[in-house]
């Protein structure tokens, strides 16, 4: 399972000091929940983004891009034509 979001929310947590028993609660879910995010076992809710975010002084935007980039990751693995069709994704987003 792809992580790249919850390692950057553990550093980001770490980096502001913060426990987990002090961010769960802001996402209304318990420390163990907020743990499996952070190890990659759980995946946060789109509309979460915004209230870690704010909680952990984070840029939005990075931890929106890092959180769709797990979701693809996750949803394309073991898939054997998954770069091709990763190839024709961004082919077709440049022509649009």
């Amino acid at each position: 399972m792809a992580n790249q979001f919850g390692e950057r929310v553990r550093q980001l947590r770490e980096q502001q000091k913060l426990f987990l028993r002090q961010v769960a609660p802001k996402l209304e879910m318990d420390t163990a929940q907020l743990s499996k995010i952070e190890k990659g076992l759980r995946q946060v809710k789109k509309d979460q983004i915004s209230i870690l975010s704010n909680v952990l002084k984070a840029d939005r935007n990075e931890l929106s891009t890092l959180w769709l980039a797990d979701q693809v990751a996750n949803l394309i693995e073991g898939e054997p034509m998954a770069d091709e069709a990763l190839k024709m994704v961004l082919k077709n987003r440049k022509n649009k």
